[in-house]
Protein backbone atom coordinates (compact mmCIF):
# COMPACT_ATOMS: atom_id res chain seq x y z
CA UNK A 1 0.00 0.00 0.00
CA UNK A 2 1.47 3.17 -0.95
CA UNK A 3 2.22 5.40 2.02
CA UNK A 4 0.45 9.18 2.72
CA UNK A 5 3.22 10.38 4.68
CA UNK A 6 4.07 13.89 3.42
CA UNK A 7 7.58 13.93 1.45
CA UNK A 8 10.27 16.35 2.73
CA UNK A 9 10.27 19.46 0.64
CA UNK A 10 13.05 19.95 -1.07
CA UNK A 11 14.61 23.51 -2.83
CA UNK A 12 16.92 24.68 -4.63
CA UNK A 13 18.77 28.19 -4.19
CA UNK A 14 19.16 28.69 -8.25
CA UNK A 15 15.05 29.04 -7.96
CA UNK A 16 14.45 30.89 -4.27
CA UNK A 17 17.28 33.26 -4.29
CA UNK A 18 20.96 32.97 -3.69
CA UNK A 19 22.72 33.72 -0.90
CA UNK A 20 23.07 37.47 -0.60
CA UNK A 21 21.16 38.04 -3.44
CA UNK A 22 19.60 41.69 -3.74
CA UNK A 23 15.70 41.64 -2.83
CA UNK A 24 15.39 43.01 -6.00
CA UNK A 25 17.22 39.73 -7.91
CA UNK A 26 15.30 37.32 -5.35
CA UNK A 27 12.22 38.42 -6.50
CA UNK A 28 12.99 38.42 -10.23
CA UNK A 29 14.33 34.92 -9.60
CA UNK A 30 11.54 33.88 -7.73
CA UNK A 31 8.89 35.22 -9.95
CA UNK A 32 10.45 33.55 -13.14
CA UNK A 33 10.84 30.28 -11.39
CA UNK A 34 7.37 30.23 -10.92
CA UNK A 35 6.51 31.26 -14.53
CA UNK A 36 8.59 28.61 -16.60
CA UNK A 37 7.81 26.00 -13.89
CA UNK A 38 3.75 26.38 -15.26
CA UNK A 39 5.09 26.92 -18.81
CA UNK A 40 6.92 23.45 -18.60
CA UNK A 41 3.66 22.08 -16.77
CA UNK A 42 1.18 23.35 -19.99
CA UNK A 43 4.01 21.77 -21.90
CA UNK A 44 4.11 18.30 -19.81
CA UNK A 45 0.42 17.77 -20.46
CA UNK A 46 0.63 18.34 -24.57
CA UNK A 47 3.43 15.81 -24.40
CA UNK A 48 0.84 13.55 -22.72
CA UNK A 49 3.31 13.14 -19.66
CA UNK A 50 0.66 14.05 -17.13
CA UNK A 51 -3.19 13.28 -16.99
CA UNK A 52 -5.35 15.11 -15.35
CA UNK A 53 -5.67 19.26 -15.87
CA UNK A 54 -4.17 21.82 -14.10
CA UNK A 55 -4.97 25.34 -13.58
CA UNK A 56 -1.69 27.60 -14.17
CA UNK A 57 -1.02 31.09 -12.52
CA UNK A 58 0.94 32.56 -15.78
CA UNK A 59 0.73 36.89 -14.94
CA UNK A 60 -0.33 36.23 -11.37
CA UNK A 61 3.19 35.11 -9.99
CA UNK A 62 3.82 38.67 -8.46
CA UNK A 63 1.03 38.49 -5.99
CA UNK A 64 2.38 35.11 -4.43
CA UNK A 65 5.77 36.31 -4.51
CA UNK A 66 5.08 39.57 -2.81
CA UNK A 67 2.67 38.24 -0.03
CA UNK A 68 4.59 34.56 0.96
CA UNK A 69 7.84 36.85 2.12
CA UNK A 70 6.55 38.18 4.87
CA UNK A 71 5.35 35.24 6.27
CA UNK A 72 7.68 33.34 9.04
CA UNK A 73 7.48 30.07 10.42
CA UNK A 74 4.72 29.04 11.91
CA UNK A 75 2.40 30.99 9.73
CA UNK A 76 0.07 28.94 7.34
CA UNK A 77 -0.91 29.16 4.21
CA UNK A 78 -4.32 28.18 2.18
CA UNK A 79 -4.64 28.19 -1.65
CA UNK A 80 -7.20 26.72 -4.30
CA UNK A 81 -7.29 25.17 -7.29
CA UNK A 82 -4.37 27.63 -8.88
CA UNK A 83 -1.95 27.13 -6.44
CA UNK A 84 1.01 26.27 -7.68
CA UNK A 85 2.42 29.95 -7.58
CA UNK A 86 1.52 29.99 -3.57
CA UNK A 87 3.47 26.27 -3.31
CA UNK A 88 6.23 27.20 -4.95
CA UNK A 89 7.10 30.72 -3.18
CA UNK A 90 6.00 29.41 -0.37
CA UNK A 91 8.48 26.15 -0.22
CA UNK A 92 10.99 26.36 -3.44
CA UNK A 93 9.87 22.70 -3.68
CA UNK A 94 10.07 22.26 -7.63
CA UNK A 95 10.45 18.37 -7.61
CA UNK A 96 8.37 17.88 -4.88
CA UNK A 97 5.54 19.19 -6.61
CA UNK A 98 5.94 18.00 -10.12
CA UNK A 99 6.48 14.13 -8.98
CA UNK A 100 2.77 15.05 -7.23
CA UNK A 101 1.30 15.97 -10.37
CA UNK A 102 2.92 13.60 -12.29
CA UNK A 103 1.02 10.61 -9.22
CA UNK A 104 4.58 9.78 -8.34
CA UNK A 105 5.78 8.62 -4.89
CA UNK A 106 8.28 11.08 -4.37
CA UNK A 107 6.05 14.02 -4.15
CA UNK A 108 4.63 16.06 -1.94
CA UNK A 109 1.72 13.83 -0.56
CA UNK A 110 2.99 10.57 -2.06
CA UNK A 111 1.55 11.32 -5.19
CA UNK A 112 -2.50 11.29 -4.37
CA UNK A 113 -2.77 14.52 -4.11
CA UNK A 114 -2.38 15.64 -7.60
CA UNK A 115 -2.12 19.50 -8.72
CA UNK A 116 -5.08 20.85 -6.80
CA UNK A 117 -4.69 19.22 -3.39
CA UNK A 118 -1.25 20.01 -1.49
CA UNK A 119 -0.71 18.63 1.94
CA UNK A 120 2.27 20.11 3.10
CA UNK A 121 4.21 21.81 6.54
CA UNK A 122 2.52 25.61 6.71
CA UNK A 123 0.75 25.03 3.42
CA UNK A 124 -2.92 23.19 2.45
CA UNK A 125 -4.98 23.91 -0.97
CA UNK A 126 -8.06 22.40 -1.77
CA UNK A 127 -9.86 22.30 -5.62
CA UNK A 128 -13.39 23.11 -4.39
CA UNK A 129 -14.45 26.41 -4.58
CA UNK A 130 -14.06 28.45 -1.12
CA UNK A 131 -13.82 25.23 0.52
CA UNK A 132 -10.44 25.78 2.40
CA UNK A 133 -11.82 28.76 4.05
CA UNK A 134 -13.01 28.22 6.71
CA UNK A 135 -10.03 25.69 7.74
CA UNK A 136 -7.73 28.70 7.36
CA UNK A 137 -10.33 30.82 10.18
CA UNK A 138 -9.43 27.40 11.80
CA UNK A 139 -5.62 27.67 12.06
CA UNK A 140 -5.96 31.26 13.04
CA UNK A 141 -8.62 30.42 16.01
CA UNK A 142 -5.84 28.24 16.81
CA UNK A 143 -3.20 30.43 16.66
CA UNK A 144 -4.81 33.10 18.52
CA UNK A 145 -5.91 30.92 21.51
CA UNK A 146 -2.23 29.90 21.40
CA UNK A 147 -1.16 33.42 21.53
CA UNK A 148 1.69 32.70 19.20
CA UNK A 149 1.42 35.40 16.49
CA UNK A 150 1.16 33.00 13.93
CA UNK A 151 -1.43 34.63 11.00
CA UNK A 152 -3.35 32.54 8.53
CA UNK A 153 -3.51 33.81 4.89
CA UNK A 154 -5.79 32.29 2.59
CA UNK A 155 -5.64 32.88 -1.62
CA UNK A 156 -8.94 32.71 -3.21
CA UNK A 157 -10.30 34.08 -6.55
CA UNK A 158 -13.09 36.68 -8.11
CA UNK A 159 -15.24 32.81 -8.60
CA UNK A 160 -15.02 32.22 -4.99
CA UNK A 161 -17.30 35.09 -3.82
CA UNK A 162 -19.89 33.43 -5.05
CA UNK A 163 -19.63 30.77 -2.31
CA UNK A 164 -21.51 30.95 0.99
CA UNK A 165 -19.33 29.54 3.55
CA UNK A 166 -16.91 32.67 2.40
CA UNK A 167 -19.34 34.78 4.09
CA UNK A 168 -19.69 32.97 6.89
CA UNK A 169 -16.53 32.33 7.33
CA UNK A 170 -15.69 36.62 7.21
CA UNK A 171 -19.12 36.64 9.77
CA UNK A 172 -16.97 34.42 12.20
CA UNK A 173 -13.46 36.26 11.90
CA UNK A 174 -14.29 39.82 12.03
CA UNK A 175 -16.72 38.54 15.14
CA UNK A 176 -13.60 36.99 17.14
CA UNK A 177 -10.71 39.21 15.31
CA UNK A 178 -8.70 36.52 14.17
CA UNK A 179 -5.55 36.64 12.58
CA UNK A 180 -6.74 35.76 9.24
CA UNK A 181 -5.49 37.48 5.88
CA UNK A 182 -7.89 37.03 2.79
CA UNK A 183 -5.82 37.38 -0.78
CA UNK A 184 -8.65 37.86 -3.56
CA UNK A 185 -7.06 37.48 -6.64
CA UNK A 186 -9.29 39.22 -9.18
CA UNK A 187 -8.12 37.95 -12.54
CA UNK A 188 -11.21 39.24 -13.85
CA UNK A 189 -12.51 36.25 -15.75
CA UNK A 190 -14.31 33.25 -14.47
CA UNK A 191 -12.81 30.16 -17.18
CA UNK A 192 -14.35 32.53 -20.45
CA UNK A 193 -16.86 34.45 -18.45
CA UNK A 194 -16.09 38.40 -17.60
CA UNK A 195 -16.82 39.52 -13.94
CA UNK A 196 -18.86 41.82 -14.45
CA UNK A 197 -21.29 38.90 -16.41
CA UNK A 198 -21.23 36.91 -13.07
CA UNK A 199 -21.13 38.99 -10.18
CA UNK A 200 -23.15 41.97 -8.50
CA UNK A 201 -21.68 44.71 -7.16
CA UNK A 202 -18.56 45.65 -5.67
CA UNK A 203 -15.84 43.44 -4.51
CA UNK A 204 -14.55 45.51 -1.92
CA UNK A 205 -17.89 46.32 -0.77
CA UNK A 206 -19.01 42.45 0.01
CA UNK A 207 -15.43 42.32 2.84
CA UNK A 208 -16.92 45.89 4.18
CA UNK A 209 -19.95 44.65 4.70
CA UNK A 210 -18.28 42.59 8.04
CA UNK A 211 -16.41 45.60 8.86
CA UNK A 212 -13.03 43.78 7.47
CA UNK A 213 -10.79 46.35 6.47
CA UNK A 214 -10.38 46.11 2.95
CA UNK A 215 -6.88 46.97 0.86
CA UNK A 216 -8.07 46.95 -3.13
CA UNK A 217 -4.70 47.10 -5.30
CA UNK A 218 -4.72 47.09 -9.53
CA UNK A 219 -0.57 46.48 -9.91
CA UNK A 220 1.49 43.35 -11.26
CA UNK A 221 4.32 45.19 -9.68
CA UNK A 222 5.97 43.11 -7.08
CA UNK A 223 7.59 46.19 -5.14
CA UNK A 224 4.29 47.57 -5.12
CA UNK A 225 2.62 44.46 -3.78
CA UNK A 226 5.52 43.46 -1.57
CA UNK A 227 5.11 46.65 0.22
CA UNK A 228 1.32 46.95 0.85
CA UNK A 229 1.32 42.75 1.93
CA UNK A 230 3.75 43.38 4.16
CA UNK A 231 1.64 46.35 6.06
CA UNK A 232 -1.62 44.19 5.65
CA UNK A 233 0.41 41.10 7.32
CA UNK A 234 1.65 43.26 9.86
CA UNK A 235 -1.16 44.76 10.78
CA UNK A 236 -2.95 40.77 11.38
CA UNK A 237 0.31 39.92 13.02
CA UNK A 238 -0.38 42.67 15.51
CA UNK A 239 -3.75 41.50 16.10
CA UNK A 240 -5.97 43.78 14.54
CA UNK A 241 -8.35 41.29 13.43
CA UNK A 242 -8.63 39.79 9.73
CA UNK A 243 -7.91 41.91 6.61
CA UNK A 244 -8.31 42.02 3.07
CA UNK A 245 -6.11 42.09 0.30
CA UNK A 246 -7.97 42.78 -2.69
CA UNK A 247 -5.36 42.54 -5.99
CA UNK A 248 -6.71 42.93 -9.17
CA UNK A 249 -4.65 40.89 -11.63
CA UNK A 250 -4.65 39.21 -14.90
CA UNK A 251 -4.57 35.41 -15.69
CA UNK A 252 -2.48 35.30 -19.14
CA UNK A 253 -2.83 31.99 -19.57
CA UNK A 254 -6.31 29.45 -20.43
CA UNK A 255 -7.86 28.94 -17.46
CA UNK A 256 -6.92 25.29 -17.37
CA UNK A 257 -5.00 22.98 -20.16
CA UNK A 258 -6.22 24.86 -23.76
CA UNK A 259 -9.93 26.47 -22.49
CA UNK A 260 -9.99 30.16 -23.50
CA UNK A 261 -12.30 32.30 -25.21
CA UNK A 262 -10.88 35.76 -23.73
CA UNK A 263 -10.53 38.66 -26.86
CA UNK A 264 -6.94 38.26 -27.99
CA UNK A 265 -6.61 41.92 -27.92
CA UNK A 266 -6.84 42.14 -24.18
CA UNK A 267 -4.45 39.47 -23.61
CA UNK A 268 -1.58 40.72 -25.97
CA UNK A 269 -2.08 43.79 -24.12
CA UNK A 270 -1.89 42.64 -20.92
CA UNK A 271 1.36 40.49 -21.56
CA UNK A 272 3.06 44.28 -21.83
CA UNK A 273 2.66 45.08 -18.47
CA UNK A 274 2.62 41.28 -16.47
CA UNK A 275 5.01 41.29 -13.52
CA UNK A 276 8.63 39.81 -15.04
CA UNK A 277 8.31 42.87 -17.41
CA UNK A 278 7.22 45.28 -15.24
CA UNK A 279 10.27 44.23 -12.57
CA UNK A 280 12.84 42.97 -15.15
CA UNK A 281 12.71 46.46 -16.28
CA UNK A 282 14.58 47.60 -13.33
CA UNK A 283 17.51 45.00 -13.61
CA UNK A 284 20.43 45.04 -15.46
CA UNK A 285 19.99 42.69 -18.88
CA UNK A 286 23.11 40.57 -17.69
CA UNK A 287 21.71 39.82 -14.66
CA UNK A 288 17.92 39.03 -16.32
CA UNK A 289 19.99 37.07 -18.72
CA UNK A 290 21.92 35.37 -16.07
CA UNK A 291 19.15 34.15 -13.13
CA UNK A 292 17.28 33.14 -16.52
CA UNK A 293 19.66 30.64 -17.66
CA UNK A 294 20.39 29.87 -13.74
CA UNK A 295 16.61 29.05 -13.67
CA UNK A 296 16.02 26.71 -16.88
CA UNK A 297 19.20 24.84 -15.81
CA UNK A 298 17.41 24.31 -12.49
CA UNK A 299 14.39 23.16 -13.68
CA UNK A 300 15.39 21.13 -16.82
CA UNK A 301 17.19 19.27 -13.59
CA UNK A 302 14.06 18.56 -11.95
CA UNK A 303 12.13 17.56 -14.76
CA UNK A 304 14.75 15.22 -16.19
CA UNK A 305 14.70 14.00 -11.91
CA UNK A 306 11.14 13.67 -12.11
CA UNK A 307 10.54 11.99 -15.02
CA UNK A 308 13.08 9.13 -14.11
CA UNK A 309 11.04 8.59 -10.76
CA UNK A 310 9.17 5.38 -10.59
Amino acid sequence: MRSTALAPARTDERLTGLAGEPPGHRRYRRMRFIRRFEETLLRLFEEGALNGTTHACIGQEADAVAVTEHLAEGDHIFSNHRCHGHYLAHSGDALGLLAEIMGKEAGVCRGVGGSQHICAPGFKSNGVQGGIVPNAAGIALANQLAGNGAVSVVFIGDGTLGEGVVYETLNMAALWKLPLLVVCEDNRWAQSTPVAANLAGDMAARFAAFGVPVREVGSTDVEELSAIAGEEVGAVRAGRGPRVLLIHTYRLCHHSKSDDERPEQEIAERWLVEPLVVHGRRLDAADRARIDDEVETALAEVVATARALP
